[in-house]
């Protein structure tokens, strides 16, 4: 059996990213993810933002346009072979346009949950399992 301590330092660790995710949020800051439940499963965690899907555009139109926006760039992609790739990719781009992407919030979030989770859609009901085990429950869900 696992240690609920383990649980409780994760959950901790992640909702630190979750209030750093917000405030470049707060700041304007433009969080780049692949799909809409990712959008979703951000929002029901509390977390608002100008969310943009990576997915809908040629990469490198995607990236100029986002670039022209002079906005901060938060690159929140899944952490499976696809969303490292994507990753990597919008990094070179963007720098191409002299931005300077935020990555490690992703990075991060891939080494604290790469285990037991792969994408961005499932954090949401990861984060609702560890307050469950930790008995922290309470639940930021916005419909």
């Amino acid at each position: 059996m696992v240690d609920p301590e383990i649980y409780r330092r994760r959950l901790e660790r992640i909702e630190e990213l979750f209030s750093e995710l917000s405030e470049y949020s707060e700041r304007g800051a433009i969080i780049i993810v692949e799909g809409k439940r990712d959008v979703l499963s951000l929002k029901r965690l509390g977390i608002e933002g100008n969310f943009e899907l990576a997915t809908r555009h040629p990469l490198f139109n995607f990236s100029e346009r986002i670039s022209r926006l002079g906005s901060e760039v938060i690159i929140l992609t899944d952490w499976d072979r696809r969303g490292d790739l994507l990753a990597v990719k919008l990094s070179e781009y963007f720098e191409h346009f002299g931005l300077k992407p935020e990555l490690q919030i992703r990075n991060k979030l891939k080494l604290i949950c790469q285990k037991e989770i792969k994408d961005v859609e499932s954090l949401y009901t990861y984060v609702s399992r560890l307050r469950l085990k930790t008995g922290s429950c309470f639940d930021q869900d916005v419909k």
